[in-house]
């Protein structure tokens, strides 16, 4: 079965209850995953204890891609190619080049932040 990495924006969404990308994700006959590096941010991004145990809850439903030595050279690759040229920070580079590392796409609303990068695929 065909796999989908998700973009923190898209999890984001989710809690946000945004029906559009609720919608779409469910049109999807597929596995949805995402790299640690989301899980990083939106733990980053939790306001309080009680939010951090919810979040905890929530990512426990997706397939999480742990960075590995392959993905690290990828997103340094990508930081030379992009950093100056396009502001590539380096959480996009990490969660680009795991999608890249295990051929798969990438779903994300933020098309600006990812575009630009060859090989890899996303979805609008």
């Amino acid at each position: 079965m065909e796999k989908i990495v998700l973009d923190t924006n898209i999890l984001i969404e989710i809690l946000k209850g945004n029906q559009t990308v609720i919608s779409k994700l469910e049109n999807f006959k597929t596995t949805f995953c995402i790299s640690s590096i989301t899980v990083m941010e939106l733990y980053y991004g939790a306001l309080n204890k009680a939010e951090l145990f919810n979040l905890k809850k929530f990512i426990s439903i997706f397939e999480v891609i742990e960075l590995n030595e392959n993905i690290s050279g990828i997103s340094t690759e990508l930081i030379f190619e992009y950093a100056k040229s396009h502001n590539l920070a380096i959480p996009d580079s990490l969660i680009a080049a795991t999608a890249i590392n295990h051929k798969l796409k990438l779903y994300t609303l933020n098309l600006k932040d990812f575009r630009f990068i060859d090989g890899l695929e996303l979805i609008i």
